[in-house]
């Protein structure tokens, strides 16, 4: 039974507590110099509201990871609500989540009605709530609130002194409310360095850039199917995968959130999830935090050909590698060739060629005896095992090269070279992974395993389909699939969004359209109604479901890959496949800018038609059946 509920004229979902309902969450929201992570719910005391500003460019440890200034707000810091001299306590009666957290409580005896929107600043280290009382009737009461103006926390950091501070607009006042009457204030909570002056604005003002960067990043690639929950959870992933820019000394980079990763760079989350789906979207600001990502590798790509790390962090000035070559090269290659073919920009992708070319090289190096890609991990780093070589990286080198080769063309270089590789390469996955496991003909993740892991699914994410059937059959047997996602390994208790989502995206390209379907139907229902909304989230048990943003770049991608299966063939062209479910009458995807233009697909019982933002038809074909589309 799902929690929460679609608002029924906004794009935004709500939780209306019954009586008796414990449940408590968390909400990530992100600006460029400030995320901001709510804790909200209700729990055998009462009422639970916890702010935990994140400040990106501020640090606690010289180039660690983990180390960005952050922290709860102690309940004893944060203003609080008063009457007559005495906490109120409060009774939550409505939650909703659309970029910003609404709450509604009301104080015990129903007299006070409360309302807080809880945001982060879009520019400056700040976050804000925004509150106001009403009472509702009986006696006039004298309102303050429990604390007013003041440092919070003050740590030593290795570029300073970090100071957290709270300022609010009713700091040591009380005021007369009759009945009926209505107080609103508000609260900002900011960080810096000893030296600096706090940066906030007018916190109405500061609400409405808010709600203007929600629409800027929902804006591209508006999904209609008719399936408000699928088209709102579409919304809620363009958002939470877009708002995770931070701005930086490097510049702007996109980093995956969740408490622990933020100004720094992954292999995976921002080369290989978030790039080629950012190319989609026309965004400036995204487009450039993308190729910052692509930029941040190059120095470390040198004639000896070591492995590149897996991580650029602290701003970009270290490095991570603590779990050694999990095929990052290969992960660079498929990432940016399709980036650079995606976003249509010939200065972009000369600027990413050499890279490309240098990734397609040391993977061509780190081939096996056997002829695939060799790796000391993968992106699970040691986790799980993963052999010596692994499905997943030598997948995602034959789709890189491929990608490469229409690079190449564009140069007036060798594509076929790429091309042939990636052939050899595809018949030693058939050779070296190609496997029955309970009897089901599809891969083992690595030479040796005899489990089945849910990362099969990549042969049918880069368009290898000779054991579609059986890969299927293996990923929806008892063996993987759970209610909550497809298990990382048989026999654990894991569950990765990532590893679901490319599952999914991989079961619609490859035709399974009705078994995808029902399936992303579970999903939808579970992440954007049920226990953990309203995104696509990391590990569980591990990482306690964190709303990590590539994962929602990873939902997108479902539409745009697997739906639809658009896939790059030149800085001007691409190919599609779309495929219609029954439970649907219609897919539209409009918006789309990439390879050079403005376009939309649009799929019905009939077939599709893909047109340009003008109303010109560029091409047309029937359901399930492949075209390419030229939009110069």
């Amino acid at each position: 039974m799902s929690r929460w509920t679609i608002h029924p004229t906004e794009n935004a979902v709500v939780w209306t507590p019954a009586s008796g309902e414990l449940h408590t969450d968390d909400y990530e929201m992100a600006g460029y110099r400030c995320a901001f992570v709510v804790k909200y719910g209700i729990d055998e005391e009462g009422f639970v509201l916890t702010h935990h500003p994140i400040f990106p460019t501020l640090r606690l440890r010289p180039n660690n990871t983990h180390a960005t200034y952050q922290m709860d707000i102690p309940a004893e810091k944060w203003p609080a609500p008063m009457a007559d001299g005495e906490p109120v306590r409060e009774i939550l009666t409505s939650a909703k989540l659309n970029g910003v957290l609404t709450l509604e409580t009301a104080s015990e005896d129903g007299n006070l009605r409360f309302l807080r929107r809880c945001f982060p600043s879009t520019d400056f280290r700040a976050a804000y709530e925004l509150a106001s009382v009403t009472v509702a009737g009986g006696d006039s009461v004298a309102f303050s609130l429990s604390a007013g103006d003041g440092e919070v926390d003050q740590t030593m950091g290795p570029m300073g002194i970090n100071i957290c501070e709270i300022t609010t607009d009713l700091s040591g006042v009380s005021v007369l409310l009759k009945p009926g009457e209505t107080l609103t204030w508000a609260v900002a909570v900011t960080g810096r360095v000893v030296n600096e002056e706090p940066e906030w604005d007018d916190p109405e003002t500061e609400y409405r850039r808010r709600l203007e960067n929600v629409e800027r990043l929902t804006a591209p690639m508006v999904l209609d199917t008719g399936n408000r929950a699928l088209d709102l959870m579409f919304r809620f992933a363009k958002l939470r995968a877009g708002e995770s820019v931070y701005d930086t000394r490097y510049g702007l980079i996109h980093s995956p959130g969740g408490y622990s990763y933020f100004a720094a760079t992954w292999c995976n989350d921002q080369v290989e999830y978030a790039g080629p789906y950012f190319a989609y979207t026309g965004d400036e600001n995204l487009v450039e935090a993308s190729l910052n990502a692509y930029r941040m590798y190059m120095p470390f790509m040198s004639d000896r050909y070591e492995p590149i790390p897996s991580s650029v962090i602290a701003e970009g000035i270290d490095y991570w590698n603590g779990a050694g070559d999990r095929g990052d090269a290969a992960m660079y290659l498929y990432g940016a060739s399709r980036f650079a073919l995606t976003v249509g920009d010939r200065d972009i992708a000369e600027e990413l060629w050499p890279a490309v070319r240098w990734c397609a090289e040391y993977c061509e190096r780190k081939k096996n005896e056997a002829g695939v890609i060799a790796s000391d991990r993968d992106e699970l780093e040691g986790r799980f095992p993963s052999g010596d070589a692994n499905l997943c990286t030598s997948t995602l080198c034959y789709a890189g090269l491929l990608a490469a080769a229409e690079l190449a063309d564009e140069f007036g270089e060798d594509g076929d070279l790429y091309r042939a590789r990636a052939k050899d390469l595809r018949d030693a996955i058939e050779r070296v992974f190609g496997y029955a496991i309970h009897g089901i003909p599809a891969y083992r993740y690595y030479d040796g395993c005899e489990v089945m892991r849910s990362w099969i699914c990549m042969p049918l994410c880069v368009g290898i389909y000779d054991r579609a059937g059986a890969t299927v059959d293996a990923l929806t047997s008892p063996y993987l699939m759970r209610p909550d996602g497809f298990l990382t390994s048989e026999g654990s208790e894991t569950i990765w969004d990532r590893s679901t989502l490319y599952s999914l995206r991989g079961i619609f390209a490859s035709g399974y359209t009705e078994k995808a379907f029902e399936l992303l139907n579970r999903y939808v229902d579970n992440r954007l109604l049920g226990e953990r909304v309203p995104y696509a989230v990391e590990a569980y048990p591990e990482g306690g479901r964190r709303q990590l943003s590539g994962e929602s770049a990873l939902f997108c991608k479902v539409i745009l890959e697997g739906m639809l299966d658009l896939t790059p063939a030149s800085l001007t062209s691409f190919t599609l496949k779309p495929t219609l479910p029954t439970g649907l009458d219609h897919l539209n995807l409009t918006g789309i800018r990439a390879f050079g233009g403005v376009f939309g697909v649009y799929v019905s019982s009939d077939g599709w038609k893909v047109r340009r933002s003008d109303g010109e038809l560029l091409a047309e074909g029937k359901n399930g059946e492949r075209g390419t589309v030229r939009l110069s």
